[in-house]
């Protein structure tokens, strides 16, 4: 497939998140096939990625994120490259704009759900604007010729809006990268001696320090002895977590690559407190890396993990469950069991073979406008 890809994301570097790991890894499929495409985004760390040209616009900060004000240079920028296809990840202004451009000129958008908003906002006591966040989701995704949506949950709640033309369109993990090997890494190793030297249990998180994300649950895991705490991962509640946990947690601040991997692999055991995810990357990296994961009951996680197979799953309302539920996983050899079947759960489940999958969603789209197009050439 050669077709021209005109990506337009309301999140791209160096931003890092869910929504930008995304869009990287499918430029990495565009760049090995060969095909051609443009970035939209508020914000770049290089006029290119991968070669790919990167158009960035005007934006807003809101909560350190910066939230891309739609402006007549987006439909100039899709005028002149002419895609064959848009990609819209997480749409909200800008992505709203791109998808109208889509229908106003018949082209074909895939738009990609990725950010429960709706969930968002009553974690930040804004639940009574949850019912127009709603017809807004619903109206920026009508327009598309295609939504993805990560999971069933995420698309179960798409169709509730009234959308009939959803589809699940999930994530790879790179197993180069993470897997269970690099426990035996001196890196790994060498991590792990720094935060356990006495070869204690380590517990870690790994993502943007966010108030959604519910970090400061960690703290109702403080009762576990013999146990040590690690978060990776920057963002505005950094310094209130350090206040809160200071002495009892290790924080590196925001890390990739090696240095990253080598983290995951030094942890027995990786927790995940949002219960607002529309998937949770970072459950499939612990995963991949070998490393047994506790998370919410809910949403993403839900579908990511098999209850007491390969991670165990939390109510999070009741009371101790987190602890009661860590407390398990100090049991070693059970901790190993569901560590292997995590890394073995995921082995499939590579980006090559996920991106392959959303070229087929471009390809139906295209089939879907083309077949409008044909339709209405007959009955003209």
């Amino acid at each position: 497939m050669r077709a021209r890809v005109a990506v337009v994301t309301e999140s791209f570097l160096p931003q890092v998140n869910g929504v930008t790991n995304s869009v990287i890894r499918i430029l990495e499929t565009f760049k090995q096939k060969e095909m051609q495409a443009r970035v939209i985004a508020p914000t770049s760390a290089s006029p290119q990625h991968l070669g790919f040209e990167v158009i960035t616009t005007p934006f807003l900060p809101l909560m350190q994120f910066p939230v891309a004000i739609p402006t007549p240079a987006v439909w100039r920028a899709l005028d002149e490259f002419r895609p064959d296809v848009i990609h819209v990840a997480a749409p909200f202004l800008l992505g709203a704009q791109a998808i109208a451009w889509g229908a106003r000129n018949e082209i074909p958008t895939v738009a990609v759900y990725q950010t429960d908003v709706s969930g968002y906002l009553a974690r930040y006591n804004a639940n009574f604007a949850r019912p127009v966040m709603d017809l807004i989701t619903l109206a920026i995704h009508d327009q598309a010729t295609i939504n993805l949506a990560p999971t069933t949950h995420s698309a179960n709640y798409l169709k509730s809006l009234g959308l009939s033309n959803v589809e699940i369109w999930g994530r790879g993990v790179d197993q180069d990268l993470y897997n269970p090997e690099n426990k035996l890494s001196p890196r790994a190793k060498q991590i792990r001696k720094a935060i356990a030297p006495n070869d204690e249990v380590v517990i870690g998180f790994v993502g943007r320090l966010a108030a959604e994300k519910q970090v400061h649950r960690m703290a109702e895991l403080f009762e576990l002895t013999n146990v040590k705490f690690l978060v990776v991962g920057d963002g505005p509640e950094r310094q209130k977590l350090e206040q809160l946990f200071a002495g009892r947690v290790v924080f590196t601040g925001a890390l990739s690559g090696f240095e990253l991997a080598n983290h995951y692999a030094a942890m027995d055991i990786f927790v995940h407190f949002g219960t607002e995810e529309t998937f949770g990357q970072t459950i499939q990296e612990a995963k991949a890396s070998g490393v047994a994961v506790l998370a919410p009951n809910c949403g993403g996680p839900r579908e990511l993990i098999e209850n007491g197979v390969t991670g165990l799953l939390v109510d999070p309302i009741i009371p101790r469950g987190y602890l009661e539920a860590a407390q398990t996983l100090l049991d070693s050899t059970l901790r190993e069991r569901i560590s292997q079947n995590a890394a073995q759960s995921v082995r499939e489940k590579s980006w090559a073979k996920n991106n392959s999958q959303l070229l087929s969603h471009y390809r139906d789209a295209m089939s879907k406008v083309f077949s409008r197009r044909a339709a209405e050439f007959e009955l003209a």
